[in-house]
Parts: structure tokens; C-alpha cells; sequence
């Protein structure tokens, strides 16, 4: 079943390369989407399959080396197919 979530990930997430282990998770995991930070927190869309999605939850929640990650906001939504490839939004 595909799923599409958008995440909200608060800490200390930024200036600690969140968003490239982002990218590279989501991409060795086939889910499509965006990252990007926010003055506060990083902010993501995944796209794929219920399983995928489930273990990039996971990897948020842990982070990189350098990261400490408090909270996660997790939002359901529709899923629309709207991504080709999982991108860093700058």
C-alpha cells in the first residue's frame, strides 16, 4: 500500500547534515519526496510503500551521528505520486 507522510523533526537537527542522511536513507530506501530545514526543525515528505515509509520513521526518530532528536510531528496524508526522486529543497 502507498503512503505519504509529512514529518516534522525538532532537536538539535540542524547544522548536523539531517537533511543529507535524509536524502540518502530515503533514496537507498526507494521513497520519493523533499527535505528541507526550517527555522526550527527539518521538515520532510515521503512517498512509497507502507514498509519504507515505517523504517525512514525510525531513522528519523535516531538521526546522524551528531544529531539528538526530542520530538517528531507525523502528518497522514493523501497519497498523490507528486515526487520522481527524493531532492533537498535549498
Amino acid at each position: 500500500m502507498k503512503r505519504r507522510i509529512h514529518i516534522f523533526i525538532y532537536g538539535k537537527v540542524l547544522g548536523v547534515f539531517f537533511r543529507s542522511f535524509i536524502r540518502d536513507n530515503a533514496t537507498a530506501l526507494s521513497l520519493k519526496g523533499t527535505v528541507r530545514n526550517l527555522e526550527d526543525c527539518v521538515e520532510a515528505v515521503f512517498e512509497g510503500s507502507s514498509d519504507q515509509i515505517n523504517r525512514m520513521i525510525e531513522l528519523c526518530r535516531k538521526g546522524p551521528k551528531f544529531a539528538k532528536v526530542s520530538d517528531i510531528r507525523i502528518i497522514e496524508e493523501d497519497f498523490k505520486n507528486e515526487y520522481k526522486e527524493f531532492s533537498i529543497a535549498h
